[in-house]
């Protein structure tokens, strides 16, 4: 793959030396579970409580898509017509007011599944459920209520979600908000009732407080702090974890400076587990996924005017800090099909490229 990883040189430019051949010396990749073609047997059938369902769920969304059989996924997520209104999502590429679109174009470009709300799904699970694993997210901001607020409520029950056929569902818990508790005992009980009806889970742990912009610094994307929203969501038994990739660190720091003392830390945290680089930052997101045995899925964040150069170099920095992968939609969904096709194969291409190796 010669010109592939060529290919994403050029879309690194300037950062490809450091991104590519970084060595991490902070967690050893030798201390991590990285994924393989037996991720699933060797994770969650050879020891956890997983029955016997959720492994066939959960092998199947790893043998789907370009991506099957290599233990990296590539998920299209499009909650986006609720999250930040249909309008802001999708006016600028109107097909995909269709459901059937979002779908397609998951399935056209080499997913291993598709993410969306129980409205898409269940529209097109006839046709579609059995063609691609479907994951439904069952709950969601809204910004109709004013003024707006910012709070993820249940659209969809666990149950309606198995009776479409989906293979897994998908929850967001906002962590630092005033409703981080209830969102917790909500979806930690939704988690449970999924994997009792043998379907698998994927927690999107971000972090929600204004508290949380110090200054010219927001550290909603701070390592320390998504790190530990990781680990309260493979504490409820998430699956997979979807998390932003971080861009700064030190924010339990931070938020002590602002006034009272706000969480606990440890300075090894900062002097031993996670250096400044981009990829040693995400490592440590991965190490509070219990060292990789739960998969870190990174978001693409929203579509800007490089998209396809965002987009592999967030691919290399999860892949090499021991990610299984990105779950990419604004970028993708919101251009022509053919583009949005080609730029989830640009991800894909990465994960599939042996010269983008662990650090």
């Amino acid at each position: 793959m010669e010109d592939v990883i060529e290919t994403i040189q050029s879309y690194l430019g300037a950062e490809a030396d450091d991104l590519l051949n970084h060595i991490c010396r902070t967690i050893p990749k030798s201390s991590l579970t990285l994924p393989s073609p037996d991720f699933v047997s060797e994770v969650f059938a050879a020891g956890s409580n997983r029955n016997n369902q959720v492994l066939r769920n959960l092998q199947s969304l790893y043998n789907s898509g370009r991506l099957g059989g290599t233990g990296y996924l590539s998920i299209l997520p499009v909650d986006q017509g609720i999250e930040h209104s249909a309008g802001a999502s999708f006016a600028r590429n109107p097909a995909y007011f269709d459901p059937e679109n979002i779908v397609k174009l998951a399935i056209e470009g080499g997913c291993n599944g598709v993410a969306s709300t129980l409205g898409v799904l269940a529209l097109t699970s006839r046709k579609y459920a059995h063609k691609i694993p479907f994951i439904v997210k069952i709950n969601h901001n809204e910004l109709l209520t004013y003024p707006n607020k910012y709070d993820q409520v249940l659209f969809a029950q666990v149950k309606q979600a198995w009776e479409l056929g989906a293979a897994g569902i998908g929850a967001t818990i906002y962590f630092g908000s005033p409703e981080s508790t209830r969102q917790l005992q909500e979806i930690s009980e939704a988690f449970y009732h999924a994997h009792q009806l043998g379907m698998f889970t994927i927690l999107w742990c971000y972090l929600r407080n204004p508290a949380f912009k110090v200054g010219k610094t927001d550290y909603h994307l701070a390592a320390d702090l998504t790190g530990q929203a990781n680990h309260l969501g493979v504490t409820i038994e998430a699956d997979i974890i979807k998390q932003k990739l971080p861009e700064t660190n030190g924010g339990y720091k931070a938020l002590s400076r602002e006034g009272s003392s706000y969480g606990k830390t440890d300075e090894r945290v900062y002097t031993e587990l996670t250096s400044d680089h981009p990829i040693d930052l995400t490592r440590y997101q991965v190490a509070n996924c219990y060292m990789g045995r739960i998969g870190l899925i990174n978001s693409g964040g929203p579509s800007g005017q490089n998209d396809f150069a965002e987009a592999v170099r967030t691919a290399v920095i999860n892949k090499r800090a021991g990610g299984q992968g990105l779950i990419s939609g604004r970028k993708a969904f919101q251009r022509p099909m053919d583009e949005g096709v080609r730029l989830l194969h640009a991800i894909q291409d990465v994960y599939l490229c042996k010269e983008v190796t662990i650090a």
